[in-house]
């Protein structure tokens, strides 16, 4: 009968956790920066610049 790997079975708990713990860091992330709505797009350069709108 083979013996149980160990090493391998912890190695992949790991990888689980942190890639949990990477996609809560996203998701975090994500909702930080919708909260703080367009402006930090801005500051990081994602957008164009808009053109200011002529007042009719």
């Amino acid at each position: 009968m083979a013996k149980p790997n160990y090493s391998f079975a912890k190695r992949q708990r790991e990888l689980a956790k942190k890639a949990k713990k990477d996609e809560k860091l996203k998701i975090k992330r994500e909702l930080k920066e919708a909260e703080s709505g367009v402006d930090s797009s801005a500051e990081l350069g994602d957008e164009a610049p808009q053109a200011p709108q002529a007042d009719s």
